[in-house]
């Protein structure tokens, strides 16, 4: 059996190709075109499944965690590219424009799942190219990875007017509710600087705002958060606490054990 296996050029990746199923959740950092070559891959976006097959693409949204299931199919590995947009790639993308040119109507999707048209001539081109390089492992030149970056963008641009928006916003982040994002992501381990960084605040605006919603620090109310989150799932009595504590996101029974009988007043096991 293959293991999972990651062949990274600059901005472009061969993600990872196994016999075996893989299962992940990343949070994804910048804007992003994943297209399979072989196999299938499963996307949970918040309880929205999205299915890719061999030869079909889609964008994901930078500040966005998703689940995702590499699987074979038929025999073949799974095996994927991902084509990563950076800021700076993309403003600098930005100034080659005719300002005058663009859409003045194009509005910002909320949306942070894309699946883009499947078998399209210009986006089966754009990947199927560099497999060459990544089944010899030879390192491609910069230029040729900002080529297709470059053709990367422009296969969005011609998809939907609504990308203009969604790739060129240079201004404040997009902000977003802090408490949403942390109900949603208690269980993951996050710093302050990920908290800021994935609700599009800078660290001290971040700061700032989280005092106006609680008056503990944002360490001590992931704790709190996780801890109802325990109470409610072991008062149903369905599973075990050691289950419940690594679901909730502690890593040490011993240490969950005792901080809830702190909150609560008795063990988890009672």
């Amino acid at each position: 059996m293959e293991s999972c296996k990651i062949i990274e050029y600059s901005n472009v990746f061969l993600s990872c190709f196994s016999d075996n199923a893989h299962k992940y959740t990343p949070m994804i950092r910048e804007h992003g075109m994943v297209y399979v070559l072989s196999g299938k891959l499963k996307i949970n976006e918040n309880g929205k499944i999205t299915r890719l097959y061999k030869g079909e693409c889609v964008f994901l949204r930078k500040d966005n965690r998703v689940s995702m299931n590499k699987m074979p199919q038929k025999d073949e590995q799974y095996r994927s590219v991902w084509l990563t947009f950076t800021r700076p790639f993309l403003r600098k993308f930005y100034q080659t424009l005719d300002k005058k040119q663009l859409p003045e109507d194009a509005k910002r999707q909320k949306i942070s799942l894309y699946k883009l048209p499947a078998h399209r001539p210009d986006i089966v081109s754009l990947f199927e190219s560099m497999i060459p390089y990544f089944d010899s492992q030879m390192q491609p030149a910069e230029e040729l990875i900002n080529l297709k970056m470059t053709e990367g963008i422009y296969c969005l641009l011609n998809t939907d007017r609504s990308f203009y928006s969604a790739l060129f916003d240079f201004s404040e982040p997009w902000k977003i509710d802090i408490l949403d994002y942390l109900n949603e992501n208690y269980m993951y381990d996050l710093s302050p600087e990920d908290m800021a960084n994935f609700t599009g605040r800078s660290l001290a605006t971040f700061k700032r705002d989280f005092k106006k919603i609680s008056n503990l620090s944002p360490k001590k109310w992931i704790i709190r958060r996780r801890l109802e989150a325990a109470h409610q799932k072991l008062s149903n009595g369905e599973k075990k606490v050691s289950d419940v504590c690594f679901e909730v996101g502690f890593k040490n029974i011993f240490y969950f054990s005792r901080i809830y009988k702190e909150a609560f007043g008795y063990a988890p096991s009672k």
